[in-house]
């Protein structure tokens, strides 16, 4: 891959990363005011949805930090599965992959499993 194209993508990542950070909740600061009975259960929805779309922010914040330092080390763009090179397609739509996307539908099968073991009926 060209020096260009690493530019590019790292160009991409910096604009992303700085799309993320300011969308991110650091400060959790609770409110001292009484909240009726009634409104309790919508507020701790609304408290979840937040925190799980800061939790989704963070981990591509990470993924990204992490593309950052593979241009940096110079293993951008080569997968981390099977170590070929990623095809430039792939990473200009998704410039914090980590792998190519056989390894990727193979490492998204392999989580699936490790979360929900598979149980065979008795």
């Amino acid at each position: 891959m060209s020096g260009h194209a690493h530019e590019a993508h790292r160009q991409a990542l910096l604009t992303k990363r700085a799309q993320i950070l300011p969308a991110l909740r650091l400060d959790r600061g609770q409110s001292n005011e009484r909240v009726a009975d009634e409104d309790q259960g919508a507020i701790a929805h609304e408290e979840f949805v937040s925190m799980r779309l800061n939790h989704l922010d963070y981990d591509q914040l990470r993924m990204i930090n992490e593309a950052l330092d593979r241009i940096e080390s110079g293993d951008y763009g080569v997968c981390m599965g099977c170590e070929e090179n990623i095809p430039d397609k792939r990473l200009t739509a998704l410039p914090w992959a980590r792998y190519c996307v056989p390894c990727q539908e193979k490492a998204t099968v392999e989580a699936l499993f490790e979360e929900r073991p598979l149980r065979l009926a008795s």
